[in-house]
């Protein structure tokens, strides 16, 4: 955006730009505070579900107020573009960890509870995610990990003159979100299951040469083993990936609590003498 100021926000630099929105990093004159502003698409303006998922985003943060989302500060327009505000995380995301593989199994275990404890929250009202990945996993100056980017989270349904809309990352996307049924938290703990493969392996469990073959991958074919990958790897982690992502939501963790439970007791050695 050519612009140099969003509201009583001053631009200082575009930091991404996504299907929706652009993002930027701003400064807040009034307390001389770094923040980030999230800008609907001037293209997108004219859209009502474009439009009702940029407030649906602020509305369901603010209902959570959870230590473990990032907060949102503001909302407002820019003409006719809706705008939300939110705390700048500065230590990146989850997704450039593990681009550079620096992560520790507690480190791991950490992140995940914390972002399992956001999840839980928001289940407990009645709000899906529906795109967890490690993208969405940001780190503040301090290197904690928050939830964000509520925007498709869904309490109520979106809808275009076909029906339903199929959102997600397809790469992380449930059996049942693939198919467009009814969603539950364990939805959220599929795609949390998909990003500890990816934490313990380096990689995603399915790909394919069109969207349509990956999304058709987690329904149809069974949940690859990671020691194919990671030989030297304890089998434990294939039974709490497995459990995570289970084809029917039904045989997988009821909580993200309890899948994170699970990973705590797998790392601090717990597991093995419950098994005992």
């Amino acid at each position: 955006m050519n612009v140099t100021k969003i509201g009583r926000y001053e631009v200082e630099s575009e930091l991404a730009t996504g299907g929706m929105g652009v993002i930027i990093l701003a400064k807040d004159p009034y307390i001389q505070r770094q923040v980030v502003v999230k800008v609907l698409m001037y293209s997108r303006t004219l859209d009502e579900v474009y439009r009702d998922f940029f407030q649906n985003e602020a509305e369901i943060i603010a209902a959570l107020e959870h230590p473990c989302i990032v907060p949102i500060y503001d909302f407002g327009w820019h003409g006719q573009q809706p705008y939300i505000v939110m705390r700048y995380m500065s230590g990146g995301s989850l997704q450039d960890k593990i681009q550079r593989g620096e992560l520790k199994m507690t480190e791991m275990a950490h992140i995940l509870k914390r972002v399992s404890d956001a999840l839980d929250a928001a289940h407990a009202k009645g709000i899906i995610h529906r795109d967890i990945k490690p993208s969405n996993i940001l780190f503040d100056s301090s290197g904690e990990a928050f939830l964000s980017d509520f925007g498709i989270a869904t309490s109520k349904s979106f809808k275009d003159e076909e029906g339903e809309w199929l959102v997600g990352t397809p790469a992380y996307m449930s059996p049942e979100q693939v198919q467009g049924r009814q969603l539950t938290g364990r939805s959220d703990v599929y795609a949390l299951g998909v990003t500890l493969y990816r934490l313990l392996t380096g990689q995603l469990p399915y790909s394919g040469s069109s969207t349509t073959a990956l999304i058709n991958a987690h329904v149809e074919l069974p949940i690859p083993d990671i020691r194919t990958i990671k030989g030297n790897i304890p089998a434990v982690w294939q039974e709490v990936v497995a459990k995570a992502m289970a084809k029917d939501p039904g045989d997988r963790y009821a909580t993200a609590g309890d899948f994170a439970r699970d990973i705590n007791e797998v790392v601090s050695g717990k597991w093995f003498l419950r098994k005992l």
